[in-house]
């Protein structure tokens, strides 16, 4: 790809290291990292909140997360478990 008879340089793509609500499958996998062995189904929504809320990598507002999205990332968390 040129700009005007000059060649461009491609930038490889940045990938954000912050965790937000709707990153389920990084929140899962991340969980997975700092909570080696616990079966996600008996893990209640309070608990699931705060561990994530507690990892190093995310970073949003407590108030965006709902029944709905800890559900998500309850169920990502079985999927790459099993």
């Amino acid at each position: 790809m040129r700009f005007h008879g000059i060649p461009l340089i491609k930038f490889p793509r940045v990938i954000s290291l912050v965790m937000k609500w709707t990153d389920s499958l990084e929140i899962a996998l991340a969980l997975i990292d700092a909570h080696p062995g616990i079966d996600p189904l008996t893990v209640r929504f309070t608990d699931l909140k705060a561990w994530v809320e507690a990892l190093p990598e995310f970073d949003d507002v407590s108030e965006r997360c709902g029944e709905r999205i800890l559900e998500a990332i309850q169920m990502t968390w079985i999927d790459e478990v099993d």
